[in-house]
């Protein structure tokens, strides 16, 4: 058994944003994401093969689907994205921190 708090132990490093995997098996995936102010790059498109499962534990974010429609998450907000469903952040609070489970 390991214990993981997804609120502590991130790295001070803001250039960039962290994905941890914090559990993975052939059928799952769970991850911490934490965002610094960073965004998808405005000609990409997530394109997942799994569905996601996001969770904003802190700060918040927005995410802009290919339909036009963008939906604000904050803090304790949930959302689940199909697989396939073209997507991509356009806002992060300095520092958002996202549970997203893929399965």
């Amino acid at each position: 058994m390991k214990k993981f708090n997804f609120l502590e132990n991130i790295s001070d490093e803001k250039d960039f944003e962290i994905f941890e995997k914090v559990l993975e098996d052939k059928n799952v995936r769970i991850e911490r994401i934490v965002s610094f102010g960073q965004t998808s790059p405005s000609n990409y498109w997530y394109d997942q093969d799994e569905n996601e499962f996001v969770i904003v534990l802190e700060g918040e974010g927005r995410i802009l689907f290919e339909n036009k429609k963008e939906i604000s998450l904050k803090k304790g907000d949930s959302i689940f994205i199909e697989a396939h469903k073209k997507h991509r952040v356009t806002f992060t609070e300095n520092k958002t921190i996202w549970f997203a489970l893929f399965y």
